[in-house]
């Protein structure tokens, strides 16, 4: 039975595992949103733009920021549990919640491995699933590093930054399963949809886990297809998991570890790939990739950009000036 915590007992609770906390997420209704934007400014926080958000302000060392998706907010700095306590819980969620985690999300403290992938719609660079394993202790410390859904994060110093920690809490298992660009055209062309083939890397990531952690009852993807998909490709690689899948899967902490290990990988491959070829290979699939792609191809041939690009995308089209719009969609 989940229980709502007193208010008055909010500056009592220490935060777990004698760690001070510097960065935090939390869910918000629009009306939340609209409120803690009132408290910011009542405060005086200076407001900035920053992509993505309905609102982001900071005061001192402190940032908060409100994201559109969820909406969601992300607190940063080293007032971060102050703010919690005395500010965002009493004045916009009304209720306590920092430090009651585990009996508000029990399953997210129960061993389990937590699965996400990057690279899905970008053209260039390879199809990286990554998956990692969390018990009770495993979390407390992934939070206390401040891990987050990868997307939330901009800096590629700070993907790297929390990756490393992630590595290095103890008790924690990882695997990353990297598919690159020539091997994905080959392995697309065989599967012949991005589901299946999507599937058949989250099913290797957990066979993968599940080696290191036989005993582990549970595992969590973010959905990006019916749940037969990845049931069956389970089944192929002879797994007997209870399999749990649903959108915004990244709001639990080994999801979010997962997407981060598997943004590294990709990050790592497009700046290496870059330096090498001389040419900066952008994210996405916009207008600048499309140049990128036609510069791949004057410098290095057609052929090349098989070992780099993602070819079933409609840009394929664009670059080579197939006016039969071959290629398809990402998705």
């Amino acid at each position: 039975m989940k229980m709502r915590k007193s208010l008055a007992f909010t500056a009592l609770r220490p935060f777990p595992c004698g760690v001070s906390l510097t960065s935090h997420t939390a869910p918000l209704t629009t009306a939340q949103a609209a409120r803690l934007r009132e408290v910011l400014e009542e405060r005086g926080y200076e407001f900035e733009a920053k992509p993505y958000t309905l609102f982001a302000a900071k005061k001192g060392k402190l940032n908060v920021s409100v994201y559109e998706k969820g909406p969601k907010v992300l607190v940063q700095g080293k007032e971060t549990e102050d703010f919690i306590r005395f500010i965002l819980e009493p004045e916009v969620l009304g209720e306590a919640r920092l430090g009651y985690e585990e009996e508000l999300d029990p399953e997210m403290f129960a061993p389990h491995f937590g699965i996400d992938e990057s690279g899905k719609g970008d053209y260039f660079g390879p199809l990286v699933i990554a998956g990692v394993y969390t018990d009770t202790t495993v979390v407390r410390a992934l939070m206390a590093a401040g891990v987050m859904d990868s997307k939330r994060i901009s800096s590629a110093k700070r993907i790297r930054d929390l990756a490393a920690k992630i590595r290095e809490v103890p008790g924690v298992a990882t695997s990353v399963v990297a598919i690159g660009p020539e091997r994905y055209n080959g392995m697309f062309a065989s599967f012949g949809n991005l589901n299946r083939l999507l599937a058949w890397g989250h099913a290797k990531v957990i066979a993968n886990l599940a080696a290191q952690r036989p005993a582990c009852p549970r595992a969590l993807s973010d959905q990006f297809a019916r749940p037969d998909v990845l049931a069956r490709a389970l089944k192929q690689q002879n797994i007997s998991i209870q399999l749990d899948q649903r959108t915004k899967g990244e709001s639990d902490i080994a999801v979010a570890a997962a997407s981060i290990l598997a943004r590294e990988r990709f990050v790592e491959w497009m700046d290496k790939t870059s330096s090498a070829g001389g040419i900066v290979l952008p994210l996405g699939a916009s207008a600048a990739v499309i140049e990128a792609a036609k510069q791949v191809v004057a410098k290095h041939g057609m052929e090349a950009l098989g070992k780099v690009a993602k070819l079933h995308f409609k840009t394929t089209a664009a670059v080579s000036g197939d006016s039969n719009g071959a290629g398809m969609d990402p998705a």
